[in-house]
């Protein structure tokens, strides 16, 4: 029996009591940690009990098969239900798993936890065709996912959060769901005290004051705009900035220019390519980053990319000032853009 990824937080935070067995996978490794504990907890609240908590790897299971079924069948020393965990499965436990099903052993509740699995592996067609066994998707947040989590993690604290706030956040979050409450929890203790949580809020907690910056100059060269680049420099300095940082920076944002420019110029729309883009232009960039993309052509995309590489190396192979290179490099390439060429 399959669990949807958008269905599984329901779910997990209520399993059926008679649940035996569940296989919780998917590529985000946090949220599966955090759906299996859910199923875990709903059975044992404290899953550091070693009486009524078994937990195990697929290396401990390949080497002694029979203890799945022992520990499944072991009674509890302080009564209850036990469970158990088996962390790190791949296909090699597919045949184990498949014997126990056919014959289950005790009451426990046994949970899987997994990586990313194709629909042919044997691990997921097992699970997935099965009567009484679940398998759980993990799959990354989307958008709107993303802002239920926040949004309920706020709301258990008595906040509340600003619109501009919360979709600021959510473009900050969302690779991993162990990273999204790591982040969640920051923001949660940098507003003891407050009501509502403002987008300067989350850009103090959040957010990387010394990238904003790099991103900000990196606007301003592709824009052509030098009095604004001179002051985001000179800020970048004022800050210990290092010059790596701001050139690997300025890379990154041409080579993603470039990538726009080449997928237009083959009909694609700006908005799907800037959708696709990883990691994604912040919301508060969007129209800056198009009018860029509309401005360069290919050819002198590269030729900054030249200028941006020939500094990194003149920055790690001379004796001249990193910081005079790497301004030298944005202001020669704001000065493309200022000509359109």
């Amino acid at each position: 029996m399959i669990i949807k990824s958008h269905e599984a937080d329901r779910y997990t935070a209520k399993p059926p009591k008679d649940l035996a067995m569940a296989l919780v996978y998917g590529p985000d490794a946090g949220l599966v940690q955090e759906r299996s504990e859910k199923l875990l907890k709903s059975v044992v609240p404290d899953l550091t009990d070693p009486f009524n908590v078994a937990d195990l790897s697929e290396t401990v299971l390949l080497a002694d098969p029979a203890r799945l079924a022992d520990e499944a069948a072991a009674i509890s020393m302080m009564g209850g239900r036990r469970v158990v965990r088996v962390r790190g499965a791949g296909n090699d436990l597919a045949d184990l798993l498949e014997s126990f099903l056919d014959d289950p052993k005790g009451d426990a509740l046994v949970v899987i936890e997994a990586g990313d699995l194709a629909k042919t592996s044997a691990l997921r067609k097992l699970f997935d065709g099965h009567k009484t066994a679940i398998a759980v998707q993990c799959y990354p947040d989307s958008v709107r996912d993303l802002g239920d989590v926040l949004r309920d993690a706020l709301r258990a604290e008595g906040l509340s959060i600003a619109p501009d706030a919360l979709e600021d956040a959510v473009s900050r979050l969302g690779s991993d769901r162990g990273v999204t409450r790591r982040e969640i929890e920051k923001l949660l203790l940098y507003m003891h005290g407050q009501k509502q949580v403002t987008v300067e809020d989350v850009r103090a907690v959040m957010g990387d004051e010394a990238e904003a910056r790099s991103e900000s100059a990196c606007d301003a060269a592709g824009s052509g705009d030098l009095p604004k680049l001179d002051r985001e420099l000179e800020r970048l300095w004022a800050s210990d900035t290092q010059p790596a940082q701001v050139l690997r920076s300025a890379m990154g944002h041409f080579q993603k220019l470039l990538q726009a420019r080449e997928s237009t110029s083959r009909g694609q729309s700006i908005d799907d390519v800037m959708r696709r883009l990883r990691p994604p232009v912040h919301f508060s960039r969007s129209t800056s980053f198009k009018n860029q993309a509309q401005r360069w052509s290919s050819d002198r995309l590269g030729e900054a990319l030249d200028m941006l590489l020939e500094a990194e190396v003149l920055t790690r192979t001379t004796g001249v000032p990193a910081e005079a290179v790497t301004g030298r490099a944005l202001m020669n390439i704001a000065a493309m853009a200022r000509g359109r060429m």
